[in-house]
């Protein structure tokens, strides 16, 4: 008798996370029992008014950003249970972040830039793993040009590479065409579906566009630090010939 197989584990598990600031006002609540699963390879539209708590969540989920209780997990690994060097090993294994920013060193190449965290991985091949990212969002004729050098697309499409090279299980992208240009966005959003596609990349994007949203496999809506709207309403991207 062939046995079932068992559902795969999330890539995201968040529990009852709840996130309290102290401000010169007083104790400020962002978030108040959050609660989310993301499976592997899902991609997930994170929308809210500013100021709902997506950036915060995000943080949560990055490791950057204790919650002040809760559960957070992400391809199993209890976050808030680890300790510095854990969570720094942990960013740097599991985890890619895009930001609105390029957050690029001006003064290294583009080739240098994302391999970065391959050498703090301690990679032997950083270079070379680096060179084929690079050239897998385009920029393989840039690879010696600096920051400066490249548009804001171009440096955008750097910072995919550099946090795609080391294969990490979940990347989160907070506002990532912000920066740029309608036509170049889409362009930017496209090559990064793409890559999460053949990578089983699961992707969190925080956006205020509802349209970028809707390319995601699904859509939550944060207001006043609560999941008010968690649906698959997205309309389906259609793939590349």
């Amino acid at each position: 008798m062939v046995q079932p197989v068992p559902p795969a584990s999330p890539v995201v598990l968040l529990r009852d996370v709840h996130l309290k600031l102290e401000s010169a006002a007083g104790p400020v609540n962002i978030l108040k029992g959050i609660s989310l699963e993301v499976g592997a390879g899902e991609k997930v539209g994170v929308v809210g008014p500013s100021g709902s708590g997506k950036s915060s969540m995000m943080m949560i989920l990055g490791g950057l950003q204790p919650p002040t209780s809760g559960s957070v997990q992400v391809k199993g690994h209890e976050v808030t249970a680890m300790s510095e060097d854990d969570l720094a090993r942990f960013r740097r294994d599991e985890v890619g972040i895009v930001f609105q920013a390029f957050h690029l060193i001006p003064t290294m190449t583009a080739l240098e830039n994302v391999a970065i965290p391959l050498e703090f991985a301690g990679a032997p091949d950083a270079f070379e793993r680096a060179q084929a990212s690079l050239e897998a969002v385009g920029l393989g004729h840039r690879l010696t040009h600096y920051p400066g050098q490249l548009s804001g697309g171009e440096q955008q499409r750097v910072a995919l590479a550099r946090a795609f090279a080391p294969e990490p299980a979940l990347l989160l992208a907070d506002e990532p065409t912000g920066n740029l240009d309608g036509d170049t966005g889409r362009q930017v959003i496209e090559l990064m579906f793409d890559m999460a596609e053949r990578k089983g990349t699961t992707i969190v994007l925080i956006t205020h566009d509802p349209g970028l949203a809707k390319q995601c496999d699904r859509t939550i809506r944060l207001v006043d630090g609560l999941i008010v709207s968690d649906g698959r309403e997205a309309a389906p991207r259609v793939a590349k010939a």
